[in-house]
């Protein structure tokens, strides 16, 4: 069974859409991933950092989906990060109430020896002096390095950011921060920029309008699904890279056509993710469901033309 390395924040979040708001609940770029990773046959393990504030339920939530917690570190007398949003009615943009860097300000990660050999790394969004340091300590070259970033590196960080994007195999970011980080408005002369930079595969998400995979002159469009409800937006992203990585680690195939297979399920389980506030309906989400709406995927993709 392949090994899943998961690099990023497990947090408290704070959320306010126009369907209602939330007190402290749990978060982080990792903790989604984790979840969503975890509907696939993998071993997996977190590198993170949480303060003692953060309540053991939420670390026994992780280890009942067999993942390896191993790499959490515990501050003892820190606190945990925290950020607040407030999402705006098109829920596509919002404004950052606040963040609390506590415990992650000073973070140094220390990866599991058990996990110095994963065949597949995912480096959720976090600084990348922190990505690159997780790099550093692997003892043999993973199969696939996954990174996922933001434009708030781009802004304050980006010789650093540039610097792990060369040793990567794939980059998955959102159009907006994909012409920033090339300077291009048309998306497929910003795939090719990215090209440049390093990474293989360039995966750039459209929200509400699906996903693109470009490899080489090779591009695939993978549609997100028509949803009824959407009430919380928060860690979509996340979700689609935790299930793009699980399921590339499952299957232990690196090729562009299983790609496009992973974008499918990613997109899948990110389209459950916001359709609760945080990680609740990952929480309750069983098989079932998962091949159920995987079958309107399905459909909704697949059509016969005469040519």
């Amino acid at each position: 069974m392949n090994k899943l390395l998961i690099v990023g924040t497990v947090a408290f979040d704070a959320i306010e859409t126009p369907f209602g708001k939330t007190d402290k609940i749990l978060g982080g770029a990792a903790t989604y991933i984790g979840i969503s990773a975890s509907f696939f046959n993998v071993k997996s393990a977190i590198v993170s950092v949480v303060g003692d504030d953060f309540p053991q339920e939420y670390l026994d939530l992780l280890t009942d989906r067999n993942i390896d917690i191993s790499g959490i570190e515990v501050v003892k007398g820190g606190k945990t990060f925290f950020w607040s949003g407030l999402y705006h009615n098109d829920l596509n943009s919002r404004d950052t109430l606040v963040t609390e860097l506590n415990v992650l300000a000073d973070f140094q990660p220390k990866v599991p020896q058990d996990y110095k050999n994963a065949e597949i790394v995912m480096l959720g969004n976090l600084h990348p002096l922190v990505q690159s340091s997780v790099l550093d300590q692997m003892e043999t070259k993973p199969k696939l390095v996954v990174l996922d970033t933001m434009n708030f590196w781009m802004d304050c960080a980006l010789p650093e950011l540039l610097d792990i994007i060369k040793r990567v195999d794939v980059i998955t970011i959102n159009d907006e921060e994909a012409r920033q980080l090339s300077g291009e408005y048309s998306l497929v002369k910003a795939a090719a920029k990215i090209h440049e930079m390093g990474p293989k595969y360039v995966v750039i998400k459209k929200g509400e309008h699906g996903a693109l995979l470009f490899h080489g002159k090779e591009i695939f469009f993978a549609p997100a699904l028509p949803l009824e409800d959407v009430f919380d937006p928060t860690g979509a992203g996340d979700t689609f890279a935790g299930g793009f990585s699980g399921y590339i680690t499952q299957s232990e195939n690196v090729s562009f056509d299983n790609m496009k297979n992973a974008i499918i399920y990613g997109s899948n389980l990110a389209s459950f993710c916001v359709e609760k506030f945080g990680t609740e309906r990952m929480v309750d989400l069983d098989e079932n469901e998962v091949v159920s709406r995987l079958k309107q995927f399905k459909s909704l993709t697949q059509f016969d033309i005469e040519l």
